[in-house]
């Protein structure tokens, strides 16, 4: 499995939350992947968000205010706190004064007062502030809701609208770009990092609006109360951005190391899983599970130093933050005793002084997810610049009633522009008439059939089909003359019914029904639990080889082409079926023109031209006598298949 693949396979873009979980301080243990271009894909990025341009200022809108008045509510309390404080103080000092004149009445005439009422606590006034407060607190949460619900719609239709692009983008891009890749590579693209966009900007643009709402709104309010309790709060501040940097950066690398550690884990697992056979046959199942082991060893040790390195982050922080309080307390202890600040703001700025370091420390970490959501969009906007297919022609070329004519008339081709491996290849095949494609590995027979349904662009020449030039054709037009049956059988998870429909849109039952017959695929079919109804598992590892191949022969025969392209298609059957089918293909390819690529020799004598390739050139070509007669290289070919040894020729 290649290293791609593996990654895909175990999530390895994905996110594995610390202690606090996605969002949280944890969510710093995130491997980091930072971006080329930080600021130039930023920008594009949030191009995609004009649309939603109302809608965000409602957001930015709700976050202020909500934010605001949960911000406004430690000072409000505190005016109840100072107000009960007085309350009991006046009432403590009215009693003193009453123990005194009640003790010594010789005092009244000096002091000059009677015994007074003792004050009680106005519960009004507090049951007011209660009041104000709770009022504060609904409307906060609710600004919060609108927020949330608002940021989430939002980006929602922006990601629906970037997948959107990346799908009808995947669809325009050449077969190039796909053989160039990995599937593990392109999924990534398509599926981790969109998703890894659309909840990294979902939670950290509410949650970066809110913080620094936070941030500036406490400081105001710390300035507007006391300014030395905010330098004291100020001088802990550095201690938090050491902390936090110091273990984000640490963390991240053991998060590295965990993630790697757990692809390795999972591809390994996987391998054993899908090749058990194989490894029972051969008596590696010890081996297996040494190497498992090790795997395992190393996951788990590069595990617990990342969730551990992680998860003291916020014991530091309430250590630093304990520290701020200590000092706020007793410097607003004496400061209250000298009647400097009303106790009841010592009690709010207590409340400001935590609320003030975790906005920080959820800026640090929004820091680093973006950097991850903005490598992550860098990747899919590569996609969406890759260079796609020539358009189709604006006034596309139709042909009525196909026959089948094909003709490559000196065409010129290469993977690469400095390495042609087609250089002029001319050859014709009437309508109705069967070729087959030899040669070696690597000759460019499955180049050949890709020309032919234009997945690639020629460099030269032109390829004609009834007298057309395919690049004047629609796609779609062209590739509905086409029916394919390859050695390597595609089946969709679904029905045997569905596979087999897949062919022709307007498929009836009966025709489904009567290609499976004419396939021989409907006696086994029918033997199989629920017949046509029955469901294929991902991998189609339900069915044998040869009974897959039949479904797809099945499916070429409803399409019912006007030209097919069989790859081998009897490979994986036993000998009896191969005759069945070959009689069933015999009739298939009556008035059809048929492309075989061929590699056992011996089923394509009847072949009315026999191109033999290698090297990316045709260098015979005639009928299977004539090509015998000339003792060339294809008779080399067929003859070394009857004298039980294969020379430098062999075919695939």
């Amino acid at each position: 499995m290649s290293p791609e693949g593996k990654k895909l396979r175990s999530g390895e873009r994905g996110f594995i939350p610390g202690p606090m979980g996605r969002g949280g301080f944890g969510a710093m243990g995130r491997p980091v992947e930072k971006a080329k271009d930080f600021r130039g894909t930023m920008k594009r990025l949030l191009r995609y968000f004009l649309p939603e341009r109302n809608l965000l200022l409602i957001v930015l809108g709700a976050a202020v205010i909500g934010t605001t008045f949960n911000i406004v509510g430690p000072k409000i309390l505190g005016l109840a706190t100072t107000r009960l404080f007085d309350d009991l103080i006046a009432s403590y000092i009215v009693q003193v004064q009453n123990y005194r004149l009640r003790r010594e009445p010789a005092l009244h005439p000096v002091l000059g007062f009677r015994p007074a009422p003792v004050p009680g606590i106005e519960f009004g006034y507090i049951g007011h502030i209660m009041l104000i407060l709770l009022l504060l607190y609904i409307t906060s949460a609710a600004f919060t809701f609108i927020q949330q619900f608002l940021m989430a719609g939002i980006t929602q239709r922006t990601i629906y609208t970037l997948r959107k692009e990346v799908d009808q983008k995947l669809s325009r891009l050449p077969l190039r770009y796909f053989d160039g890749r990995t599937h593990g590579e392109i999924l990534s693209r398509a599926v981790n990092d969109m998703d890894n966009i659309g909840s990294t900007l979902q939670q950290s643009i509410s949650q970066f609006i809110t913080s620094s709402v936070t941030i500036t709104g406490v400081l105001i309010m710390m300035l507007s109360m006391s300014g030395l309790l905010t330098g004291i709060v100020l001088l802990t501040l550095p201690f938090s951005m050491i902390i936090v940097m110091g273990i984000a950066g640490r963390s991240q690398e053991y998060f590295r190391r965990q993630q790697k550690a757990l692809g390795d884990l999972n591809g390994h697992v996987e391998e054993m899983y899908t090749g058990h056979t194989i490894v029972k046959a051969y008596g590696h199942e010890g081996r297996a599970i040494a190497a498992f082991d090790a795997l395992n060893e190393a996951l788990y040790d590069a595990g617990w130093r990342a969730q551990y390195v992680s998860g003291i982050l916020m014991p530091l922080m309430r250590f630093v933050g304990n520290i701020g309080y200590v000092l706020v307390a007793v410097a607003g202890g004496v400061l209250a005793a000298e009647g400097s600040i009303a106790i009841g703001d010592v009690q709010a700025f207590i409340q400001y002084s935590s609320q003030f370091t975790m906005p920080i420390t959820q800026l640090a970490n929004i820091a680093n997810v973006i950097q991850s959501a903005i490598a992550s969009a860098e990747r899919i906007f590569e996609l969406l610049d890759e260079q796609e297919e020539r358009p189709d022609s604006v006034r596309p070329a139709t042909i009525r009633f196909p026959r089948g004519a094909v003709v490559f008339n000196h065409v010129r081709f290469g993977y690469e522009k400095d390495k042609i491996l087609m250089h002029d290849m001319n050859f014709s095949v009437k309508p109705g008439q069967m070729a087959a494609i030899v040669g070696p590995t690597g000759a460019g027979k499955t180049t050949l059939v890709n020309l032919l349904m234009r997945f690639y662009e020629v460099q030269g020449g032109e390829i004609l089909v009834d007298s057309t030039d395919i690049t004047k054709l629609k796609r779609s037009d062209l590739r509905k003359m086409f029916g394919m049956v390859l050695q390597d059988t595609w089946l969709f998870h679904g029905t045997l019914h569905d596979n087999i429909a897949y062919g022709r849109e307007d498929a009836t039952e009966e025709g489904i029904v009567t290609a499976s017959k004419e396939a021989y695929a409907d006696h086994f079919i029918r033997t199989l639990p629920d017949g046509y109804n029955m469901v294929l598992n991902e991998d189609a590892t339900n069915i044998s080889q040869g009974q897959k191949q039949l479904l797809t022969i099945a499916r070429a025969l409803l399409a019912d082409p006007e030209i097919l392209i069989l790859d081998e298609a009897t490979s994986s059957v036993d000998t009896r079926t191969e005759q069945m089918i070959q009689n069933a293909m015999g009739k298939l390819m009556k008035g059809r023109t048929s492309f075989v690529i061929a590699h056992r020799l011996s089923t394509i004598k009847n072949a009315d031209l026999i191109l033999v390739m290698n090297h990316g050139t045709i260098i015979e070509k005639g009928t299977h006598e004539s090509l015998l007669a000339a003792r060339g290289f294809y008779a080399d070919l067929y003859n070394s298949q009857f004298k039980g040894h294969v020379t430098d020729g062999e075919t695939e």
